[in-house]
C-alpha cells in the first residue's frame, strides 16, 4: 500500500462512532479538523467526478474503502451438495454402498461368473443405494439453494438507492455505492443513511438511531448538541449535511452487517439424528461381524464334518464372499437410508407451504428448530401491534362520547343533530355542527401529516403517527382534511411545532368570516393540540354537548343544550377521574385539542410593533397566546391496536407450552398493558425494565425467568442477555426483531424471526425465517409447521426401525439356520423392502399436513430423546409380532400349509439342506422353498404396508386413519406400493426369487399383514410406564411455574421514606411543588418575551426584567389583561385564586401515569 496521502486511516476514523466519542472528535480537531485532514471544504465538498477523468477518488477508496460491502460468495450447487455429503448418515451409507457395489460386481463378474446360472443383478444393490443418496444430497441442496436466491431477491431491490450529495458545490444525486469518505451528504426527512459521519450544519435535525442502537428517542444533532452521524439511522425531522467520515467495512452499519456472517450451528433435530445414526451405526456393524463370524463358523464345521462338500479354494473363496455379502446386507439393512430423505422431504414440503402462511425460510433446517421452541421472546410494535396508531375512543364536549369504528364513522352526523345553544347571543357558544366544524378544523390544518404514496405505492397518511391516527378519525368521518386545509378561507399565519419538551403543537390561523360565509371581516384562532395534561392546563374554559353516544359516566351533570363553563374544579376533576385516567389504564394515549379565537383588535392589540412575524415566531409567544384561556372541546385515545389474532396466537402458544414474553423499548406502563391485552402478562407474571433487569446477577435472573413476562424499556443488551440467558437455562428460544440492533440477539437466537415489512437488511440477515406480513399469528404457523416436520421425522422414523429391527433379525437367524446359509430375504428383495418403500414411506409420511391437535401438547426439550416411550412401545412390539409372524410361516409354514408345502415338509423343513442333488423330488422340494419365502417376502412387505398407517401416529391416540383422506400423497403411495409388490411377487421371477402365489396365499398374505394395525391398538392401551423400565429412563421435566409465590426480595427493594403523606392534600401540595419548579423554569423566556415587546427601548437593550403584575381574579374565564393594558408587564395569577393553574394542579394528581405514557406524543 503506497504511503497515506491524509491524516488519518479508516480505523481511527472508524473509532468516533463505535461507541461515540465526542472527546475523541474534539481531539481530532472537531469538524474542521476532520475536513481539512481529508482535503475537503465543507462548503463545496468533493469534486464533481466524470467518467473521462477516470477514477478521481483511487486514492480515497484505497485508504477508507469504498461503500460497499464484500459480497457473500454464494455457494454453489456442488459446494452445497459436498457439504450434504458429509453428513453421517450419508457417510455411512456411501460406505455401505460402495462395498455392496464391488462385491456385487466381484460376484457377478468375477472368477467363475460365467458358470453361474443366476441373474446378474447383485450390483444394482449398491447402485441403488448410491441412486438414494444422490438424490437425499441434491433434493436438500436444490432447496437450500433456491431459498438463498429467493432471500437475496428480496432485498435485492433495497441494495442500491440514489442519496443527495453536494459536490463542487452543487447538489447532485450519486449512487450509495459511490459515496466516498470525505463526501457531504445533504440531508432530509426520511434519508436513511448510508454512512458514518460529523455535522456540519442544520436545522431542528433529528435522527431515529433505535435501528441501530436501540435508543427509542429521536437523537437531536447540532452544532452545541451531539455531533456524530451513525449509519443505520434515519432522519426524522429537519434538515441538514453531514461529512462522511467512515464507509463500508469501516462504518458502524458495516461493521455489524460484517459480524453476522457465521456459521450456523446444528439444529437440535441434526444433533439426534447424528448421534441415532452412530448407534445404528455400531448396532448394525456389531450384528454385521457377529453374523458373518457366526457363519465363517458354522462353515468352518460342515467343511470338517462333510466329506461331500467342494474343498476347492475357489469354491471356499466363493462361499466366505457369499457370507461377507449376507453380512454387509445386514449393515445395508440396519441403516436407516431413508431417514434423510424423510427429513428432506418434510423440511422441504413445510418450508413451500409455510411461504403461503408468510413465513419464508432462509436456514432450512430453522423449520423443525421451531417446533421445539419453548418460548419467543417478541417485539411489541408491528409484530404484536399494527405499528399503526388509530383513535379508538373519545369525547366531544365531555358528554358525547364515542368507541369503535362504527360511531366514529358516524361522528359527524351525530353532532350536527345538537341544535340550539344555551344562549344564543354568545358566540363563543358552538352547537354540533359549529363544533364539529372547529374539531376538523383543528385536526386538518394544525397537522404536518398528510396523505400520500409509501414505499409500496400504497395512498397512506405520512406523518408522526399520532397526527396520521387524528387525520384517519376524520377520513373515518367522511371528512376530507384537503378541504380545510386548502379552503383560502384559513390563512395559516404561525406554525409552532410539535416540542417533545412542550408535548404540544399550536397553529395560528386567520379565518376570514366573508370567504367561510358566516360573516363579515376576519378573526385569529389559535388551535393547539397535544398531551391531555399539558392541553388541560392551557385552558380556562371548556365547551359541553347534552349526553348523548357511547356515555363516560362521571359527576359532572351534562347541560341540556350546547353551552360553554369555566373549568370549574369538578369539571377538571372530571376529566381527570372518569376519562383520562380510564384511557391511561387501558394503555390509551390521550391527546386533546382546544382552541382559542381573537377578534383583529384583540389580537393586533398584542402586537405594537410592524415585526409581526419575529414576535410571533418566538416561543413567548406561543406562551401568551397559546397556553392560556384556552376553550377545551374535545380528548381522543389513541393507541397502536393489538393486530388481530395476536390473542389467540398467544393462548394457542401458552396451550402449546410455549412461553411468549414481550421484550420492547416502550414504558413499563404501556408494555404492561399491551402485554395484558395480548394475554402475554397474567397475573402472578414479572414485567420489568431493561436498566434493572441488566443489573441482576445470573443467578437472581433464574429465579424470575420462568416468570418473566415483560420487558420494557429493554436496549439490544438486555435482549442478548435473556436470549443468552434462556438458552442456557436449556431452553430453545425464538426471538423476533426488525431493527439493525436486534441483529445479534436474531443471530444467538435458535430461531431468528425477522420483519419482511419493516425489517432492516441487516435483521433480515440475520435471521432464519422472515415474517413476510410482520404478524405474531404467522409464528404460531411457524411453530406448527415446525411440530409437523418434527412429527413427520418421527413417524418415519418409528416405520423404518420398525422394519430395519425385523429385516436384521430375520435376516441374521434364518441366514444361520439355513441349510445353504441363505436369508429368507435375499438381497434384492431388501433392495425393494429398504430402499424403494423406505423412500416412498418418507414421501407418504414426511407430506402429512400438520393439525391442530399439535398445538395441545408441551414442546420436547432439547435433552428429550429422538424415540419416546411411546415411540419405542410401537417399534419394539410391531417388531417383535413382526418376527414372530414371519419365522412362525418360515419354520412352521410346511406343517400348516401341507397342501401346497408337504415335499418341503417331508424333507425337514427349510432349515434342511433337501433332498440332494438328482433327487425325484429335488425339484418340487426347490420350488415349494420358494412358495415359502415368496410367502414369508409377501407377508413381511404387507406387514410393513399396513403399519405405515399405523405410524401416522406417534402418541397413544387410537383413531390413525384420521385426516388420511387429506393427504392423497399417502393414499397413492399406499395403492402403488400393493400394486408394486404384486408385480414383483408375479413376475419378479430369477431377480427377486419369487414365483406367483394363488388367491388363497395372497389371502393369508394379506390377512397376516392386516394383523399389524389390531395389535397397534392393542399396542396403544398399554400404558407406556409399563415399557418405561425397559428404557432409558427420560430426562425429569421441569416444575411448573407457580405465579403464587411471592416475587424475590430483590424485586421488593425496600423504598425510601420520604416523609409524605398519601393523602389528598399532601399529593396537592406536591403538586404545587412541580408546579413552582416549572414556573421557575421558564421565567428567562417571560424576561425574553417581555424584552422582545418592549420594542428597542433602552430598557430592553439594558437588560432590565419586565414587571411581573399578579392578577387577583379567581374567575377561571376571567379574561386576563392585554399587553397594552398591562404595561407590557407578564400575568400570573394569585396563588389562592382557582383558575387554570390549579385545575392544572387537579388534574396533576391522577395524570402523573398519563405523562409517563405520553412522552412521545
Amino acid at each position: 500500500m503506497t504511503q497515506n496521502p491524509f491524516k488519518f486511516t479508516a480505523q481511527q476514523l472508524s473509532e468516533l462512532v463505535d461507541p461515540k466519542n465526542e472527546e475523541l472528535l474534539k481531539k481530532y480537531g472537531g469538524l474542521e479538523g476532520i475536513a481539512q485532514a481529508l482535503k475537503v471544504d465543507v462548503k463545496t465538498g468533493l469534486p464533481i467526478h466524470k467518467p473521462e477523468d477516470g477514477n478521481i477518488f483511487a486514492d480515497r477508496e484505497e485508504v477508507f474503502g469504498r461503500n460497499v460491502l464484500p459480497e457473500t460468495k454464494s455457494k454453489s450447487l456442488l459446494q452445497l451438495m459436498w457439504e450434504a455429503l458429509h453428513d453421517k448418515i450419508m457417510i455411512i451409507l456411501s460406505v455401505a454402498a460402495i462395498v455392496s457395489l464391488s462385491i456385487g460386481l466381484y460376484e457377478d463378474f468375477g472368477p467363475g461368473s460365467e458358470n453361474n446360472d443366476e441373474p446378474k443383478v447383485h450390483w444394482i444393490e449398491g447402485v441403488a443405494i448410491l441412486v438414494s443418496v444422490f438424490i437425499v444430497i441434491t433434493a436438500g441442496s436444490i432447496n437450500d439453494y433456491q431459498k438463498e436466491k429467493q432471500f437475496r431477491a428480496l432485498n435485492a431491490k433495497k441494495d442500491d438507492r440514489k442519496v443527495k450529495a453536494l459536490r463542487g458545490g452543487e447538489n447532485v444525486m450519486i449512487s450509495v455505492y459511490d459515496v466516498q469518505v470525505g463526501d457531504v451528504l445533504l440531508l432530509e426527512p426520511g434519508d436513511l443513511l448510508c454512512a458514518d459521519g460529523v455535522f456540519i450544519q442544520g436545522h431542528n435535525l433529528k435522527c431515529d438511531e433505535s435501528a441501530a442502537t436501540g435508543e427509542s428517542d429521536t437523537i437531536e444533532k447540532a452544532a452545541d448538541k451531539e455531533h456524530l452521524i451513525l449509519s443505520g439511522s434515519k432522519v426524522t425531522e429537519g434538515v441538514g449535511s453531514f461529512l462522511v467520515t467512515a464507509v463500508g467495512v469501516n462504518s458502524f452499519h458495516g461493521k455489524t452487517m460484517m459480524s453476522l456472517r457465521t456459521e450456523n450451528e446444528d439444529t437440535p433435530l441434526q444433533v439426534k439424528l447424528n448421534a441415532l445414526a452412530e448407534k445404528i451405526a455400531v448396532i448394525g456393524t456389531a450384528a454385521a461381524v457377529l453374523m458373518f463370524f457366526v457363519l465363517i463358523i458354522k462353515y468352518v464345521i460342515q467343511l470338517i464334518r462333510d466329506d461331500n462338500i467342494d474343498k476347492s479354494f475357489a469354491s471356499v473363496l466363493s462361499e466366505i464372499v457369499k457370507i461377507f455379502i449376507s453380512a454387509i446386507t445386514v449393515v445395508v439393512v440396519a441403516v436407516p437410508e431413508g431417514l434423510p430423505l424423510a427429513v428432506t422431504l418434510a423440511l422441504a414440503f413445510a418450508t413451500t407451504r409455510m411461504l403461503k402462511d408468510n413465513n419464508l425460510v432462509r436456514v432450512l433446517n430453522a423449520c423443525e428448530t421451531m417446533g421445539g421452541a419453548t418460548t419467543v421472546c417478541s417485539d411489541k410494535t408491528g409484530t404484536l401491534t399494527q405499528n399503526k396508531m388509530t383513535v379508538v375512543k373519545g369525547v366531544v364536549g365531555r358528554f358525547f362520547g364515542f368507541e369503535g369504528p362504527e360511531q366514529i364513522a358516524r361522528l359527524a352526523e351525530d353532532l350536527k343533530s345538537f341544535k340550539g345553544k344555551t344562549d344564543p347571543a354568545n358566540k363563543e357558544i358552538k352547537d354540533g355542527a359549529e363544533l364539529l366544524d372547529v374539531l376538523v378544523e383543528g385536526i386538518s390544518i394544525n397537522s404536518t401529516a398528510f396523505e400520500g404514496e409509501n414505499d409500496e405505492g400504497k395512498i397512506e397518511f405520512i406523518g408522526s403517527k399520532s397526527e396520521t391516527a387524528l387525520l384517519g378519525m376524520t377520513k373515518a368521518m367522511g371528512i376530507d382534511y384537503r378541504s380545510y386545509r386548502d379552503n383560502p378561507c384559513y390563512q395559516v399565519v404561525q406554525v409552532y411545532p410539535f416540542s417533545s419538551a412542550k408535548k404540544s403543537m399550536a397553529t395560528l390561523i386567520k379565518v376570514n368570516r366573508e370567504a367561510k360565509g358566516t360573516g363579515k371581516g376576519s378573526f385569529y384562532r389559535m388551535h393547539v393540540k397535544g398531551a391531555s395534561e399539558i392541553v388541560l392546563r392551557y385552558s380556562t374554559k371548556a365547551l359541553l354537548l347534552p349526553e348523548g353516544g357511547f356515555k363516560f359516566p362521571g359527576k359532572t351533570k351534562a347541560p341540556e343544550l350546547p353551552t360553554i363553563v369555566p373549568l370549574t374544579r369538578a369539571l377538571a376533576e372530571d376529566y381527570n377521574n372518569n376519562i383520562i385516567e380510564r384511557f391511561a389504564n387501558e394503555s390509551l394515549r390521550t391527546f386533546s385539542l382546544a382552541y382559542r379565537d381573537f377578534e383583529e383588535d384583540e389580537f393586533k392589540a398584542y402586537l405594537n410593533e410592524p415585526t409581526e412575524e419575529e414576535i410571533l415566531s418566538h416561543n413567548a409567544a406561543l406562551t401568551e397566546i397559546g397556553n392560556k384561556d384556552l376553550t377545551f372541546m374535545s380528548l381522543v385515545g389513541i393507541e397502536d391496536p393489538v393486530r388481530p389474532g395476536v390473542p389467540e396466537a398467544v393462548a394457542t402458544c401458552r396451550n402449546a407450552g410455549v412461553v411468549v414474553r414481550m421484550v420492547t423499548g416502550d414504558n413499563i406502563n404501556t408494555a404492561r398493558a399491551i402485554a395484558t391485552k395480548c394475554g402475554i402478562y397474567t397475573q402472578g407474571g414479572i414485567a420489568m425494565e431493561g436498566p434493572k433487569f441488566r443489573t441482576l446477577t445470573e443467578e437472581e435472573m433464574d429465579k424470575i425467568l420462568p416468570r418473566l413476562q415483560v420487558l420494557a424499556r429493554s436496549s439490544p443488551t438486555d435482549k442478548q442477555i435473556l436470549v443468552g440467558r434462556l438458552k442456557y437455562l436449556g431452553e430453545t428460544v425464538a426471538v423476533t426483531g426488525d431493527g439493525t440492533n436486534d441483529g445479534p440477539a436474531l443471530k444467538m437466537a435458535d430461531v431468528g424471526f425477522s420483519m419482511g415489512i419493516a425489517g432492516t437488511e441487516v435483521a433480515k440477515e440475520a435471521s432464519s425465517i422472515i415474517l413476510m406480513d410482520d404478524n405474531f399469528s404467522s409464528i404460531v404457523k411457524a411453530l406448527l409447521w415446525g411440530r409437523s416436520v418434527n412429527d413427520s421425522v418421527k413417524k418415519f422414523l418409528q416405520f423404518q426401525l420398525t422394519v430395519n429391527i425385523t429385516a436384521v433379525i430375520v435376516t441374521f437367524i434364518s441366514a444361520i439356520v439355513d441349510g445353504e446359509n441363505g436369508s429368507a430375504l435375499t438381497a434384492v428383495q431388501l433392495l425393494w423392502v429398504n430402499l424403494i418403500m423406505d423412500t416412498l414411506a418418507a414421501l407418504a409420511l414426511a407430506t402429512e399436513k400438520p393439525t391442530q391437535d399439535m398445538l395441545l401438547r408441551p414442546p420436547e426439550s432439547k435433552r428429550s430423546p429422538l424415540i419416546t416411550h411411546s415411540m419405542w412401545k410401537m417399534i419394539v412390539g410391531e417388531a417383535i409380532f413382526q418376527v414372530i409372524i414371519n419365522f412362525v410361516l418360515l419354520f412352521a409354514g410346511p406343517y400348516i400349509f401341507t397342501n401346497w408345502l408337504q415335499t418341503l415338509k417331508d424333507h425337514g423343513g427349510v432349515m434342511s439342506s433337501g433332498p440332494g442333488k438328482g433327487h425325484p423330488q429335488e425339484k418340487a422340494f426347490n420350488e415349494e422353498k420358494t412358495v415359502l419365502k415368496t410367502m414369508v417376502f409377501n407377508t413381511f412387505v404387507f406387514l410393513q404396508i399396513f403399519n405405515e398407517i399405523n405410524c401416522r401416529r406417534i402418541d397413544n391416540r387410537l383413531n390413525v386413519f384420521a385426516g388420511i383422506y387429506k393427504n392423497a400423497y399417502f393414499i397413492c403411495i399406499f395403492i402403488f406400493i400393493a400394486v408394486a409388490q404384486f408385480l414383483i411377487v408375479t413376475f419378479g421371477g430369477d431377480a427377486f426369487k419369487t414365483t406367483s402365489l394363488n388367491a388363497a396365499q395372497w389371502g393369508i398374505c394379506i390377512l397376516l399383514g392386516f394383523l399389524s394395525l389390531p395389535l397397534g391398538m392393542i399396542l396403544r392401551l398399554i400404558p407406556d410406564s409399563t415399557f418405561a423400565l425397559c428404557l432409558p429412563k427420560l430426562p425429569a421435566a421441569a416444575d411448573p411455574v407457580d405465579f403464587t409465590e411471592p416475587l424475590p426480595d430483590f424485586l421488593n427493594p425496600p423504598r425510601a421514606d420520604t416523609g409524605l403523606s398519601t393523602s389528598s392534600a399532601e399529593r396537592h401540595r406536591n403538586a404545587e411543588l412541580k408546579w413552582d419548579f416549572a414556573l421557575n423554569a421558564i421565567r428567562p423566556e417571560m424576561n425574553l418575551f417581555g424584552t422582545i415587546h418592549g420594542g428597542r427601548s433602552g430598557r430592553a437593550m439594558s437588560g432590565s426584567s419586565p414587571r411581573i403584575q399578579t392578577s387577583t381574579t379567581g374567575d377561571v374565564g376571567g379574561r386576563v389583561s392585554s399587553f397594552a393594558n398591562n404595561g407590557r408587564a407578564m400575568t400570573a395569577p394569585v396563588q389562592n385564586a382557582f383558575n387554570a393553574k390549579q385545575a392544572w394542579k387537579i388534574a396533576m394528581v391522577g395524570v402523573a401515569r398519563q405523562r409517563r405514557e405520553n412522552n412521545e406524543v
